[in-house]
């Protein structure tokens, strides 16, 4: 039961009742009349912009359509109140029988509530993490793989088939130096004496695991192995390491990827590089030109030489992009160009991509790649998780044990838990910088968002473990709560929580719609301060107690209530990957 597409079609119903009527010329585009909540609740339950967004085009002043909309809607038998306010917005008011349904449409429904089809089955990729393997995630990847799983999780409740990928750079310089700084520690595994990683290495300990695996395997044959023989093998034994490292760090987080795609693979046997570059020749925006120098770059590094060139200026960029180096290999974006093609021909028409912050300034040359390697036929989105400030108390933290110069996300995984690390990685949204606090989100307060939304379906479960202390048969279950008699449930506390529990499903279709699954924490926050609250009406106020002892009726009335908002607590916790707990420990 989506209570914003209920009135919606009401709406419209009302509209062309107004057009029967003559008060309407036919043919208005309705696409743009939308359901709101009022900002301020005593405007009313929800609002309408369709006088104000219909006006021009029917030649009228908005509140000529506003008042018999208004007057029309009014004979609604689940409308209280329609009124017009200001220019002509349309506020709606709604009787309590219509918010007890929602209560009803919850417990028949359970976890499928919330649910919608959306997507209609359409294939959705989408990439995240995708970290170079060659050194352990910090937090700032942290951030990203929670907001990247949780945006698949609601992609597939709203009916997308999501495809969870990560992109593995196994190839070029950063891998080249990851090759050579495991060589070293193979050194070093042996006994030699390796002293200071030299600059431009990587020098955590991490390291040390890969070169005492190749000391095993080989003892001291590589050291005399040519480079051009020992290289490969020291690399592919660091990415594998390093990826056995992610994998594991991730799944401490709950994420688990469908696709590891290798950089690697576009290049080897059949090169999809080259096969992507002609396709797009032979469309005109390959070409051989020259680029301008870029502002503020240093003389001595440029090199002013014809190149092969992207026409990327064609879709929106502010340069063409080069897709050969002077050495004859190809550049960074030429790989991630055939990525993206590859995609295109494994049937994904829509395409999700979260970067990190150091990316921002790549998204405008990705999207120009899709869309002429699409003829404009998919969709790419690319969200940009901003970084995370890590302190400990209000002091910021900066040195890691393993890495040595971040701090790895295992560690802060391990300290505080995976719930506390995925649910405050979305409290904010992702292109906004974060702050996390590893003493705050430990705290048992309604200042620690995560504690106190669990808090709200583990003081559920705990009323009925106490309902049934005094009616036995009170399971959550029991057809008295199932069927119970929500006219009974009239307090304007009740009746604020059974209309954010309505907000559910449009909510979720919102934040599908906009890729922000960092919405869902909000919504949950808010939630559970109204279940908070109205519990803590009870002490000040008996006759507001969840458990009346002398009236089962009203306490099961009440339970089934607790019951639907515990369930979308567990639904809205779930998307997000964070465990909705019984009790508290």
């Amino acid at each position: 039961m989506n209570v914003y597409a209920l009135v919606h079609a009401r709406i419209l119903a009302a509209l062309a009742a107004l057009e029967r009527r003559g008060l309407l010329p036919a043919g208005l585009d309705l696409s743009n009349v939308e359901v709101s909540t009022p900002r301020e609740a005593a405007h009313g339950d929800l609002a309408s912009n369709a006088a104000l967004v219909l006006a021009k085009a029917a030649r009228r002043k908005p509140r000529e359509i506003a008042e018999p909309l208004a007057e029309e809607l009014a004979r609604d038998a689940d409308v209280a109140r329609a009124e017009v306010a200001g220019p002509g917005f349309l506020n709606l008011a709604f009787k309590p029988a219509f918010w007890q349904r929602v209560v009803a449409a919850i417990l028949e429904q359970g976890p499928a509530y919330g649910r919608a089809d959306l997507g209609r089955g359409e294939r959705v990729n989408v990439e995240y993490v995708s970290a170079n393997p060659t050194g352990p995630m910090h937090v700032g990847h942290g951030r990203g793989a929670v907001f990247g799983d949780a945006l698949a999780n609601l992609l597939a409740f709203v009916g997308y088939e999501v495809t969870r990928e990560y992109y593995v750079n196994d190839a070029g310089a950063q891998v080249e130096a990851l090759a050579r700084s495991a060589y070293l520690r193979y050194r070093e595994a042996l006994g030699e004496a390796i002293g200071e990683i030299p600059a431009g290495l990587y020098p955590g300990d991490y390291l040390k695991p890969v070169g005492e695996a190749l000391a095993r395997e080989h003892g001291p044959a590589l050291i005399n192995y040519p480079e051009e023989r020992r290289l490969p093998l020291v690399r592919e034994a660091a990415v594998s390491r390093m990826l056995d490292t992610i994998r594991a760090d991730l799944a401490a987080l709950d994420i688990r990827h469908d696709v590891f795609f290798s950089e690697r693979s576009l290049t080897e046997g059949r090169d999809e590089v080259a096969e992507t570059i002609e396709e797009l020749r032979r469309k005109g925006l390959v070409f051989q030109g020259r680029l301008e120098k870029p502002k503020g770059h240093d003389d001595g590094d440029w090199e002013d030489r014809e190149q092969t060139l992207f026409r990327s200026t064609a879709f929106g960029d502010d340069v063409d992009r080069a897709l050969m180096k002077s050495d004859g290999s190809y550049t960074y974006f030429a790989a991630d160009m055939a990525y993206h093609h590859n995609k295109l021909a494994r049937g994904f028409r829509h395409l999700i991509n979260v970067f990190g912050a150091d990316h921002a300034g790549y998204i405008t040359r990705v999207k120009a790649a899709v869309a002429a390697l699409s003829d404009g036929k998919a969709d790419l989105d690319i969200k940009v998780c901003q970084l995370v400030r890590l302190t400990r108390g209000g002091e910021p933290v900066r040195m890691s044990k393993r890495a040595g110069t971040f701090v790895t996300l295992r560690e802060v995984v391990d300290e505080v838990g995976r719930d506390p690390v995925r649910f405050m990685m979305l409290y904010r949204k992702n292109d906004a910088p974060l702050d996390f606090d590893l003493v705050k989100v430990l705290e048992q307060s309604k200042d620690n968002p995560v504690f106190y939304v669990q808090y709200a379906h583990a003081r559920a479960q705990s009323v009925f473990r106490n309902a049934r202390e005094v009616f036995p048969a009170l399971a959550p279950d029991s057809p008295q709560v199932v069927n119970a008699d929500l006219s009974l449930l009239t307090d304007p506390g009740e009746l604020d929580l059974m209309r954010r529990l309505a907000a559910f499903p449009s909510l979720v279709e919102g934040a599908a719609r906009a890729h922000e699954p960092h919405r869902l924490s909000f919504y949950l926050y808010d939630l559970a301060s109204a279940f908070h609250g109205q519990w803590t009406k009870g002490n000040d106020l008996p006759h507001l107690r969840f458990i009346q002892a002398t009236d089962g009726k009203l306490t099961a009335s009440r339970l089934a209530l607790i019951r639907a908002t515990a369930q979308v607590v567990a639904s809205g916790l779930a998307i997000i990957g964070v465990h909705a707990p019984d009790e508290m420990r």
